[in-house]
């Protein structure tokens, strides 16, 4: 099998051809010895299949960052059979800065002249084949997005891989051609793989060069004692930059032919930006867009007619038992639900129906009671709980997903650098961050492009309190049971809330951090924003069908298992051979009262008393996995025998409400904890592998923070609802310990001065 290595700018494209190229066969692991994603993927149109390796995207090949480090060697170490160069051909120059540098290795090579539809948007237009006969190399262009011309590209790559390639440099006009030229020479001599590349790095004394052929350095300082460029002096690197820009603009600009030759001239997206990246306006439409896109996921009543005028329900229009009420009740009944809660209640009913089928079933075979328990109460109820989660959390990352294709998040990087950089770390580092809104383990994983450790340590440490799609079903449920039982209105008020919390306790965190333990200097953030483009509807399948395909794995998985756990625990006591007990009497009861005086400080402690403990048992499954908490809630309910294991999400959180007494601060802070605590076992183990030792204190801090985080809320919200002791004590309290850290961090910052 053949292998192409896929090489290219960031934001050029790239990652959207890989996803056209491999779809379902691509796989994400890590370079052997390096802590960088390594994306693989199997393209299978072709005589043979080929193996297609997604390179980190990089501006050069220069050993500046682990991206470029990585490629550099796979491209010279691995010898892939062709490399596809990506280029944006809306920024041709700067895309063949890096082009001019692969052509230095001895590697069959192809151009991918992609997002070509923009550049004939624009009105401009780039002759292929005259680019193609400039370069020496084949020109294929492509629209990665819309899938064009992809299959000419495998095939014109397919039939490069035949011929070997010498490599060749653009460096012939430039002051230092000669001294290139016979740093060429000597590294041949040596049998020096690649030398036209080894030469130039030598020559701009790249590091790693110097380090493995330290025998021919010299030629290089013999010329320099010789030498001396009226602009760049004895600054070989930047003479050979200039060198590239000089030969791109001479040779190769002139393939393509711009419209408006006015250098100055706004396009679509910069107009676009005028108002989305505004220095006053950016945020607040940023924090807009977010409640629209909870409201059309969570809200139910989401044309917010009730408030004006009543419909009337399906009792009162007449509608009759059967099939097509159930499935008119997940669109209507009195109000019109959101598009995310009409998904949640169509995979609800199914979970159901398909449930009580199976119950049915059971029974019918004279099944003993434990067994009915086991099937019903174990399996069935955990996991149609988390189940009927599934579509709306789907729904929310697909619109996640649209932000992020079409290159509104790579704005909203640029708009909170603004802001995350007053408080100590850069734009740069809130890229991970807005990952953590689909999962926290690739968002820690992205942290490996942060060149400064301390930003990466307060980076993964805030990660956890950007809300990941497994949090959904906890915030969805305990929203939607709090506005179902107190009859508080719509959830999706709470679920923005409880968002907007999450990125202020990241700032806070972030702010105590860089003021103390990890105060350091700020990296410098420079991005390129990628123009507006439609998202492709093939890579958000791909990317969803990626997301869905891991949680359905964990549900059927750890979540099995860990109801099945809960079952068993909450039906039999520490003598279970002696067979079912009331769940009062319950081996998880036991242990759940014992752990319940530690929540009391968060409204679901002590003070609830008899099944209170029920919160705090959920609180601690969810610490192996956020997706156990309604599991939980599902296997509880069921055991308490008030509804039937088809009941599932909201309503058996409605039950025990009911039966705990647990009010809306507790609750609150409820969702508090979840959304900040230890996210899961596998970020857990994500952070190990990013941080090392240092993980422990990252744990501590997630609990220390979600616990203060709790007690915060829960006394605060507690003062809305009824002035109690605890409630002001706690208010005392929190306002000394602020004025405390205050006074502590101006003393720390007087002892320990930062280091210019």
């Amino acid at each position: 099998m053949k292998n192409f290595a896929l090489a290219g700018n960031p934001n050029c494209g790239k990652t959207t051809l890989f996803n056209a190229l491999t779809g379902s066969t691509a796989h994400v692991g890590n370079w052997p010895g390096v802590t960088v994603d390594k994306k693989e993927g199997v393209y299978k149109k072709l005589e043979e299949n080929v193996n297609v390796v997604d390179l980190p995207g990089i501006y050069s090949l220069s050993p500046y960052t682990p991206e470029e480090v990585v490629a550099r060697n796979y491209i010279l170490d691995e010898k892939p059979d062709c490399v596809i160069n990506i280029i944006d051909a809306t920024n041709l120059e700067r895309n063949l800065y890096l082009t001019t540098q692969i052509m230095e290795i001895d590697v069959p090579m192809v151009i991918a002249l992609n997002m070509m539809d923009a550049v004939e948007k624009a009105g401009d237009k780039i002759d292929a084949k005259d680019l193609e006969a400039r370069l020496g190399l084949p020109v294929i262009p492509i629209s990665a997005l819309r899938s064009e011309g992809i299959h000419e590209l495998m095939e014109r790559a397919y039939e490069s891989a035949k011929t070997p390639r010498a490599g060749v440099t653009v460096l012939e006009e430039s002051a230092i051609k000669h001294l290139v030229w016979d740093v060429k020479i000597a590294l041949s001599a040596q049998k020096v793989e690649n030398p036209v590349f080894h030469a130039v790095k030598l020559v701009e004394e790249d590091e790693l060069e110097v380090e493995a052929h330290k025998d021919i350095l010299h030629m290089v300082d013999e010329f320099k004692s010789t030498f001396d460029d009226e602009i760049f002096g004895t600054d070989f690197e930047s003479l050979i930059a200039d060198g590239r820009y000089k030969y791109i603009t001479k040779n190769f600009s002139p393939a393509l032919k711009r419209k408006n030759k006015n250098p100055l001239r706004m396009t679509t997206s910069d107009k676009v930006d005028r108002v989305l990246t505004h220095k006053i306006w950016g945020i607040p439409i940023f924090l807009a867009i977010l409640f629209a896109m909870f409201h059309l996921t969570f809200s139910e009543n989401f044309l917010g007619i009730g408030t004006l005028f009543s419909l009337p329900t399906l009792d009162e229009i007449g509608v009759g038992e059967g099939i097509g009420r159930d499935l008119l009740a997940c669109v209507y009944d009195g109000v019109i639900y959101s598009p995310g809660v009409i998904l949640f209640n169509l995979m609800d009913l199914l979970t159901a129906t398909l449930s009580g089928w199976i119950s049915g079933g059971v029974m019918s075979l004279g099944a003993s009671d434990w067994v009915m328990g086991f099937v019903s109460d174990g399996v069935l109820a955990g996991i149609s709980g988390v189940l009927s989660f599934v579509p709306q959390i789907v729904f929310l990352l697909l619109l996640l997903s649209i932000l992020e294709d079409t290159g509104y998040m790579a704005r909203v990087a640029f708009i909170l650098d603004r802001i995350c950089r007053k408080f100590g770390v850069s734009g740069r580092a809130f890229i991970p961050m807005i990952m953590g809104f689909g999962c926290s383990v690739p968002a820690m994983i992205n942290t490996r492009t942060l060149a400064d450790e301390k930003e990466k340590v307060m980076t993964i440490r805030a990660i956890p309190f950007f809300t990941c799609g497994a949090k959904v079903p906890v915030l969805t449920g305990v929203a939607g049971a709090i506005a179902m039982f107190f009859n508080t209105g719509n959830a999706d008020i709470i679920t923005y809330s409880m968002y907007v919390l999450g990125l202020v306790v990241a700032v806070v965190t972030i702010i105590a951090m860089h003021s103390t333990t990890q105060r350091g200097e700020i990296t410098p953030f420079i991005m390129e924003l990628p123009a507006y483009h439609l998202p492709s509807g093939r890579a958000l399948m791909i990317h969803l069908w990626d997301k869905v395909k891991h949680y359905v794995k964990k549900v059927f998985t750890i979540i099995l298992a860990s109801t099945i756990v809960i079952w068993f625990l909450s039906n039999f006591s520490w003598a279970f051979w002696n067979g079912l007990v009331a769940i009062e009497d319950s081996i998880l009861a036991s242990l759940g009262k014992l752990l319940q005086p530690i929540f009391t400080p968060l409204g679901f402690g002590s003070q609830l008393g008899g099944l209170g403990w029920m919160f705090v048992v959920a609180a601690i499954t969810g610490l192996i996995a956020k997706e156990n908490v309604i599991a939980t809630f599902a296997a509880l309910s069921a055991v308490l025998g008030s509804v039937v294991a088809s009941e599932s999400g909201v309503t058996e959180i409605a039950l025990i409400i009911a039966k705990t007494g647990i009010t809306i601060p507790g609750l609150l802070a409820f969702i508090v904890f979840n959304m900040t605590t230890i996210p899961c076992f596998a970020s857990v183990a994500t952070a190990k592998g990013e941080l090392g030792r240092r993980v422990w204190w990252t744990i501590l801090f997630w609990m220390v923070t979600s616990m203060c985080s709790g007690a915060v809320v829960y006394a605060f919200a507690t003062m809305f609802t009824e002035w109690s002791t605890w409630s002001i004590l706690v208010s005392v309290l929190f306002v000394i310990v602020a004025v405390l850290s205050v006074v502590l961090v101006r003393r720390y910052n007087k002892l320990h001065p930062k280091k210019r």
